[in-house]
Parts: C-alpha cells; structure tokens; sequence
C-alpha cells in the first residue's frame, strides 16, 4: 500500500481507509482524502490499535502501515475515478483557511460486516471504528471540502456526501463476527472520550503524490504545502 500523502501542515493552517493499490494499465486505484491528528491523539489510537493486535483480533491497520485518520472522502477503484492530482489545488485552498480543529473520540461503533455466507462460514469482516462528537466545526470542514471538490467538477463519492458521511476513526478491520462484541468490551475499557486536535488534510494510497521522510507513525506523507 502507498502511504499518506500530507497536504496541509498543522503549524500553517492545515486541518487531515487504507485503500487499494493503484491498478495498472495507467489507471488510477481507489484513494481516500483523510484527516489527521496531532502526535499525542495520534498515539492514543494507536494503543487501540495495538492493543486489538496483541488479542488477535486484528492486526490490518498496523500490518499495511496505516496511520489513525478521519476519512473525510473515499474513492473506490473504479475505470475513470477523479485524477488526484485534481485534488490538490481544492485541497490547498482548504488548508490554508482551516485552523487545527478541536477534536473528540467519545463513542465505539461498527460497519457491519457483510451478511454470512451459505457455508455459514460468518461471512467478512466488520470495521470497528471509533466515533468523534459531530461538532459543527467538524461536519462543516467536510462540507467545506465537498463543496470546494464540486467547483472542480469532482463529487463526493456516495456515502461520503454531507448527508451521509459517518466521521469515523477505524482502530480495527475486517473483524471476525464472532469477535467483535469482545472487541467492543476492550475499547471500553480506553476510558473515552480522548481529545485532541486535527492537524493536516492528506490523501492515501496514490503513488502520484510522492513520498518523502517518515512520521513517528511510520506512514510516509509528502507535506505538500503548510
């Protein structure tokens, strides 16, 4: 998997699902613009993660190197989706209005996990997220970033639009069904809420953005302006 791209600092106004591989052909894969934290929230979903790892629930996220974000928009692989690159001037213009925002990891939830197979084998696995207070700074960033998105004739992807968007923080994938009421009991026990703030904007998996030095959460985002 590629890593993060970072496109917005939080030290100049900036504000930040692991997805597939860029396909070939010259195609462009599945991305996701995403929202990232400041270095101490960042840590404390990252002791979820870990902490989901060591009782072999899942270990995804750590294994392809993800780094605790908000998925703000996601863009499924797909024949034709938006070029990245068209991303970036909207994404610039966003950036250097936003401030780090204010945010609250208060509440555990889940995707569902698709329905199980005929073999009654229990079917995929779940996401297990953990769910910010919807603050109105929060749900008007992201109608921010969808509106500045339309100008550029690029729409939100279904159930990403302000209607939609479920603001989520995964801390575990593809959970087996059998395991995710226990999954719940051990977040419970990480005594949310836990604060902090949203530093960058960035987007995942396009080799198109570049790479640069790593983070301290081992992603390697390019800051492309800050």
């Amino acid at each position: 998997m590629s890593q993060p791209t970072v496109v917005g600092g939080g030290g100049g106004g900036g504000a930040a699902d692991a997805m597939a591989e860029p396909q070939g052909g010259g195609g462009v894969g599945g991305y996701a613009v995403e929202l990232y934290f400041d270095p101490a929230l960042e840590n404390q979903v990252l002791k979820a993660w870990n902490v989901l790892a060591r009782r072999q629930i899942s270990t995804r996220l750590i294994d392809i190197s993800a780094r605790p974000h908000l998925t703000l928009l996601s863009f499924p692989a797909s024949p034709s989706p938006p070029d990245p690159l068209r991303l970036l001037s909207p994404l610039r213009s966003l950036s250097s209005r936003v401030d780090p925002l204010p945010l609250s990891l208060s509440s555990v939830a889940s995707f569902p996990s698709p329905s199980p197979s005929a073999d009654g084998d229990g079917g995929g696995g779940g996401v297990l997220f953990l769910a910010p207070t919807p603050t109105a700074a929060l749900l008007g960033l992201h109608a921010q970033l969808c509106e500045v998105l339309k100008k550029e004739g690029i729409e939100a992807p279904e159930g990403f639009r302000p209607d939609s968007w479920v603001p989520h923080c995964a801390v575990a994938e593809d959970v087996p069904r059998a395991r995710m009421a226990e999954a719940f009991c051990i977040l419970r026990d990480l005594k949310l809420p836990v604060s902090g703030y949203a530093m960058d904007i960035g987007s995942s998996s396009s080799p198109l953005f570049g790479r640069s030095s790593p983070s301290p959460s081992a992603a390697n985002p390019e800051v492309l302006f800050g």
